[in-house]
């Protein structure tokens, strides 16, 4: 029987039976937890360290990085590796100040010392004492503003509007812009002397699109959260949404793939994400990253990273010759780590890939690979040193 003109078996069923579907919490392997945040990039694993060596010091630190990278999350981890992490953590946003209040809600009021100040203030820097200082956006702080930042920052020391008094404060400062300071230095927007005061220590958030390799560690992060807020429980993402979510160039970074997320579980009635649960603008994006392909449901554990165009060209089933070939080869080098996983044990590849034992044979000898089956080493290990790259 020509197992190869038989086609029995259509490209896509074959698909869905192994591989098409990805198991949530192995979407996770490889990534850790480490102060509140996600970490799997080798990028990231650099920032951890840092962020370790600096936590038990006082230094001032800058956090540069795109909207939505998780920039205050940063921020927290650095105050959680210090040596008192149970002190104040105060996070304010200076695109928040208000012109005419903007020294007072930083460095506090008396009463009376202006309009509606009917009672003391503190203000943010009083707020964080014996702790640590988020003032997130710093490029809009304003240019008037700023010597006096630098002062308390230097000094350690603030005087309240209104106030004859100075108050001494024990805080790191920790800032973060998503705007090139530099620029705004050239064109007199931000002051030399505090940029490079604030930036003693910096570090640099890689956006989401030069960490691929963490997108599907995000996606389950995300789908357990929204799973408890929403009483859901899903288990699997289909090969086409995953492809689709990591292939996605995210400019909102983090944050936005953490709204589509939620979107799609709180939408969805199944227990498991297709592509239909995603938004029309991502499953129409054009590739703009790497897929970091996770081990497949029930499958062994794959390392490699590969482009998305090759990745999502295997779910393009249009019929044409490279299609097939492709999807062919992931079918085939699927089957054949399967054989490796069950040492050859036919029973328990087939449980292992979720088919019937009849299924697991035509496939088998579909693919021509009966004699993989009985010898399983010498051929199996041939088969995945020369196999294609696509899984």
């Amino acid at each position: 029987m020509d197992y190869r003109a038989n086609r029995e078996l259509t490209t896509s069923s074959v698909a869905e039976q192994i591989g098409e579907w990805f198991a949530i919490e192995r979407l996770s392997e490889g990534a850790e937890q480490i102060g509140g945040m996600v970490v799997r990039s080798e990028q990231m694993r650099t920032i951890v360290k840092a962020l370790k060596r600096l936590g038990p010091h006082s230094q001032t630190v800058l956090i540069d990085g795109e909207s939505g990278t998780g920039k205050e999350l940063i921020a927290w981890a650095l105050h959680s590796f210090g040596i008192e992490p149970d002190r104040p953590f105060v996070t304010f946003n200076c695109s928040n100040l208000v012109d005419s209040l903007a020294e007072a809600q930083l460095f506090g009021h008396v009463k009376g010392a202006f309009t509606d100040a009917r009672e003391d203030s503190l203000g943010y820097f009083r707020s964080a004492n014996g702790g640590t200082l988020f003032l997130d956006e710093i490029g809009e702080l304003p240019l008037n503003l700023q010597p006096k930042l630098l002062r308390a920052v230097e000094n350690q020391e603030i005087q309240p509007v209104g106030s004859t008094k100075v108050h001494k404060v024990t805080i790191r400062l920790v800032a973060a812009t998503n705007r090139d300071l530099r620029a705004m230095m050239k064109a007199g927007q931000f002051r030399e002397d505090l940029f490079y005061r604030l930036s003693s220590a910096a570090l640099r958030i890689p956006p989401l699109r030069e960490r691929a390799v963490a997108i599907p560690c995000f996606i389950a992060h995300f789908i357990t959260r929204y799973d408890l807020l929403f009483g859901k429980k899903i288990h699997l993402i289909s090969r086409a949404a995953l492809a689709a979510l990591c292939g996605y160039a995210w400019p909102g970074n983090i944050r936005e793939l953490a709204h589509v997320i939620e979107t799609a579980v709180l939408m969805t009635d199944s227990d498991r994400l297709t592509i239909n649960d995603l938004p029309a603008h991502i499953v129409n994006a054009r590739p703009g990253c790497e897929l970091a392909q996770p081990r497949p449901f029930g499958g062994p554990e794959v390392d490699r990273i590969v482009p998305v165009a090759a990745a999502t060209h295997t779910l393009d089933w249009n019929g044409s010759e490279d299609s097939q070939f492709l999807l062919d080869n992931v079918i085939k080098k699927t089957l054949v780590r399967s054989l490796e996983q069950t040492q050859g044990n036919r029973r328990r590849a087939a449980n292992l890939l979720g088919v019937s034992r009849s299924t697991l044979y035509r496939m088998l000898a579909r693919y021509e690979l009966c004699e993989q089956a009985a010898g399983h080493n010498e051929a199996i290990e041939q088969a995945i040193a020369t196999g294609p790259a696509t899984l």
